[in-house]
């Protein structure tokens, strides 16, 4: 697990001031932990997601979607009570898919809230529900035609999926949909803290060994 325990995902969970603020092309190095390009278009910081400024952040909810500890409060907090308003209108969510809403005062301009799944030693199906989280997150953002969005390391926390799995899983999903996508300026990878980063640079680094074996695999 690459978030400490209880909390539910990386990067929103910094309380210090401007823990974090790197998107569009826009930071304040006095704010952000630490920031890597490591594609054009993909982003590891180690930041506070709920400064961050893009189209859409992404809320690692629970079912309910009237907030929760770690990740989910500390965006209902900072956004205000209107998103909590607006929760109450969407009648829950389940595990794996995700809706929309404002994001009040936030910097971004919307959140998708999505259901990651408790890891329960990987026979309950949570690797395809995680990748689902993924795929329905891009799906609202076609949908609505947004062109950056930041993620937390989703599950990782409290509901304990393992760091590097569900790193590849995020990496993956996150290629297919910058492919599919090409309205898709940026999409942040927000870490808790140097050992997220480096499990989504390790999924970066070996799906592009595999992709290089496959094109030449001779």
């Amino acid at each position: 697990m690459i978030a400490e325990p209880g909390r539910e995902a990386a990067g929103a969970l910094r309380s210090e001031p401007g823990a974090g603020f790197f998107a569009k092309g826009v930071s304040r190095p006095n704010q952000v932990k630490s920031g890597k390009m490591v594609d054009e278009k993909i982003e590891l910081v180690v930041a506070d997601i709920t400064t961050i400024q893009v189209d859409a952040i992404v809320n690692a909810a629970n079912q309910s979607l009237l907030g929760g500890g770690g990740v989910d409060g500390a965006i209902h907090r900072a956004a205000g009570p209107g998103l909590l308003e607006e929760c109450r209108k969407l009648g829950g969510c389940a595990t794996g898919d995700a809706k929309i809403t404002g994001g009040y005062n936030l910097p971004a301009a919307h959140v998708i809230h999505t259901v990651g799944p408790v890891w329960r030693g990987g026979g309950g199906n949570e690797s395809e529900l995680l990748g689902s989280c993924y795929r329905r997150c891009f799906e609202l953002v076609a949908e609505h035609g947004l062109r950056s969005l930041a993620f937390p390391a989703i599950s990782t926390g409290a509901y304990g999926f393992p760091g590097d799995k569900a790193a590849a899983i995020a990496i993956t999903r996150i290629r297919q949909a910058l492919a599919d996508n090409p309205n898709l300026d940026r999409v942040v990878l927000v870490c808790f803290n140097p050992a997220t980063r480096q499990a989504y640079e390790k999924a970066l680094s070996n799906l592009e060994a595999a992709t290089s074996t496959m094109a030449d695999p001779g």
